[in-house]
């Protein structure tokens, strides 16, 4: 509340708060520092460029200062009577002001787009003015309005003309909404005093210097003060600081006085109460106002009265705006408990990057060692081969070393025929000897490299790990589907799946096939993890998958779940599809058995509707005392409740009496058969969609052939009865073989 306390323009509290025509406040002081003597050039500057303001005429657009002027209550003038110069005037309680005039023209000339508004009610201007006077009238001291010189047409503004009422000799901008105000000689002391801010500024300013002096943040109410010690203290630095034991407890302590006094406005013509109130001039009167004809013809009222309804409205409002207060408080919750979530999130998240990142770093120990490896065994052949080479031509070196010595031997020979028997060979030998050496042994290489031919790519893998790094979203991982709370019931079935790991998830979409392995096509789609499907076809194989959602797109598909639906249909009548309780349907026995107590037909529907399939039901006729004719059938969903079955398009019945029966739709019945009903008779009807006929049968035998053909949709087992006949629903029942079709 302390920001609403504070001049917009010196920022401190308000002293002597004047109220401006706009409803804002300022200080006195304030209001004499910012207000300016009257130029209409120096009005037409600030329109057309000068303080902030900007203004297009070629553009279309208007943007320029604002002025809108009202009747406003009035009060004691602060200082009352006219001033011709009050800008130059001081006073005790506005010398703090004195500083802050440059800043305020600054804040002023600073505030963004101004606006010009020329819907001034004419009716204001003619109360500032009288045959008396020059023209512009700023009364004080009265109960009349106070007056104020207006705001010219925009249009004038920007011609250069008059912008002001005659007689206006100031202008004031607020400092909050850049609304002008003109005023005559007497300048802002003709601003009515605000005096329910000057009320709440006393009481803040008188809780404030109530506040505890020892404690050390955030001080509390003070609960006592010492007389002797001149200290107050809240509850808990008393006991700290002030324990009533030793030489403090001859210390007097008492409650701490208020200093906001209560004040009683008067009238500062008659030095009266002001308690009456006019509602056509909006402003508070005394009874001598209201006796000397100022207020002639209007309508007036206790001021206590208008006080109090514009309390009721103003309570009424707060209320409104604590309720969307309270609403953002429980946002702000949502939010702190938002932040814990995004907490845990994080630390969940945290741990998931470091185990990714742990099982990459593992995943390149691996593969390095794996490369080492490779390298080891490539060393380890490179070697056995150069031994291998190494041992052959040391091999050969000894042999051609002692091919050698021996011939060296055999030139030692004396004996020249010796030498001769073997001197041939030995040429010879030693021939292809150097033959062969030139060929294994000078011209021979390594078999391998030294050198290891081998460079590892890790460029690649160097490109993924600097382009690793966050995504702003991905779609959710799969859900998985439960399967032991999935579940098919007659011609239902339900799902039910749990939110994938690690996911954030806005939603999931359930898609079903047609029962015979077709398309799959969405059934649901919402933020719940379960969901039953009602109104499938019986007997039938229904294959069922999830998959979520989010802003980052779809995930992928759950596993398929098949869920088989019941070869033959259980159901009862339903009450709420046959009318409800102004239906005159009397419903008993778990809604099998079916009554009614009028002599009008009414019409009684089963809960489950067939589209595929073939089915069969039977009732039994508990009571049959009147001459009525129940009909029985099949209808749609819109079928008429309060006609006989087959009386409307939307119905194909068969009605029975005692001895004969008839078909019927649309109101057209044909095809008399012989053979009625009595109390314990059984009727059949056989619904064979999948050959889109229907057939009836009384006491086990077909009644007549074929009813109806070309059925295509979706069918209720329907009833219609009237007072007299009690029949009860049999289903579940294994469809009878017929000998026709």
């Amino acid at each position: 509340m302390e920001d609403e306390l504070r001049c917009p323009t010196c920022k401190q509290l308000f002293a002597n708060p004047v109220l401006l025509p706009c409803f804002h406040a300022l200080c006195l002081g304030c209001a004499l520092d910012i207000q300016t003597p009257y130029t209409p050039g120096a009005i037409l500057a600030s329109v057309t460029g000068g303080g902030g303001g900007s203004s297009s005429l070629n553009g279309g657009t208007l943007h320029s200062v604002a002025a809108t002027v009202h009747p406003h209550p009035s009060g004691l003038a602060a200082g009352g009577g006219h001033h011709s110069h009050p800008h130059n005037h001081t006073h005790p309680s506005t010398t703090r002001h004195s500083s802050n005039s440059s800043a305020a023209s600054t804040a002023s000339s600073a505030t963004g787009t101004e606006s010009v508004t020329s819907d001034q009610d004419q009716s204001d201007k003619v109360s500032i003015l009288s045959e008396a006077d020059s023209g512009v009238v700023c009364c004080s001291n009265t109960s009349r309005p106070v007056s104020y010189a207006g705001t010219g047409h925009i249009t004038n503004l920007l011609q250069g003309a008059a912008s002001a009422p005659p007689g206006a000799a100031f202008s004031l901008t607020c400092p909050l909404c850049r609304k002008i105000v003109f005023f005559d000689e007497g300048g802002v002391r003709n601003l009515p005093p605000y005096r329910a801010m000057e009320s709440i500024v006393d009481r803040f300013c008188a809780r404030e210097a109530l506040r505890c002096q020892m404690c050390e943040t955030d001080p509390k109410v003070a609960s006592l003060v010492c007389e002797q010690c001149e200290i107050r203290y809240c509850d808990a630095c008393r006991e700290l600081c002030h324990p009533a034991r030793g030489p403090l407890a001859k210390h007097n302590l008492v409650k701490p006085k208020g200093a906001a006094q209560q004040r009683e406005s008067v009238c500062g013509e008659h030095e009266e109460v002001l308690s009456m109130y006019c509602l056509t001039c909006k402003i508070p009167a005394c009874a001598e106002c209201i006796n000397d004809q100022r207020h002639p013809q209007h309508e007036v009222q206790p001021i206590t009265t208008t006080c109090k309804a514009q309390k009721t409205e103003l309570s009424h409002n707060l209320q409104q705006l604590s309720e969307k207060a309270r609403s953002t408080t429980e946002f702000i919750q949502r939010l702190k408990g938002m932040s814990d979530k995004v907490t845990e999130s994080c630390i969940e998240f945290e741990r998931l990057v470091t185990a990714q990142c742990e099982a990459l770093i593992q995943a390149i120990h691996d593969r390095r060692e794996y490369l080492l490896e490779a390298i080891r065994m490539d060393k380890e052949t490179k070697i056995r081969i150069l031994k291998d080479q190494q041992s052959n031509c040391t091999g050969k070196l000894q042999q051609t070393t002692g091919l050698i010595q021996f011939c060296i031997e055999a030139l030692k020979e004396t004996d020249s025929a010796a030498f001769l028997q073997v001197g041939s060979m030995l040429i010879n030998r030693v021939a292809n000897t150097d033959m062969t050496w030139h060929q294994e042994v000078t011209n021979a290489a390594p078999r391998v490299s030294p050198i290891v031919d081998l460079t590892l790519d890790d460029a690649a893998v160097l490109r993924s790990i600097d382009n690793l790094n966050f995504i702003q979203m991905k779609p959710p991982q799969p859900p998985a589907i439960i399967p032991e709370d999935c579940s098919a019931e007659n011609n239902s079935v339900t799902v039910a799946w749990q939110a994938p790991n690690h996911s954030f998830v806005e939603g999931y979409v359930l898609e079903l096939d047609d029962g015979s392995g077709g398309e799959f096509r969405e059934v649901y789609c919402g933020k719940e993890t379960i969901c039953t499907v009602d109104g499938l076809h019986f007997n039938s194989m229904y294959n069922a998958r999830v998959k979520a959602f989010n802003s980052a797109g779809e995930g992928e598909y759950s596993e398929l779940i098949g869920l088989q639906t019941a070869e033959v249909a259980w159901f009862t009548f339903d009450p709420v599809l046959s009318g409800g309780p102004g239906s005159g349907l009397i419903f008993s026995n778990n809604n099998a058995t079916v009554s009614v107590e009028g002599w009008e037909h009414r019409v009684a529907l089963g809960s489950v509707g067939f589209s595929r399939g073939i089915h069969y039901w039977e009732f039994t006729i508990d009571n049959y005392t009147a001459d009525t004719d129940p009909a029985f059938g099949v209808a749609r969903i819109d079928v008429n409740r309060n006609k006989m079955l087959g009386k409307d398009e939307k119905s194909f019945a068969m009605y029975i009496d005692r001895q004969r029966s008839w078909f019927q739709h649309n109101s057209v019945h044909e095809r008399r058969v012989e053979g009625g009903i009595s109390t314990g008779s059984t009727i059949g009807v056989l619904l064979n969609l999948e050959r889109h006929t229907l057939s009836f049968l009384v006491n086990g035998m077909p009644q007549g052939s074929i009813a109806f053909r070309d059925l295509y949709g979706v069918f209720y087992p329907a009833v219609s009865i009237n007072r007299g006949v009690t029949l009860t629903l049999h289903t579940a029942l294994d469809a009878p073989q017929m000998d026709y079709f």
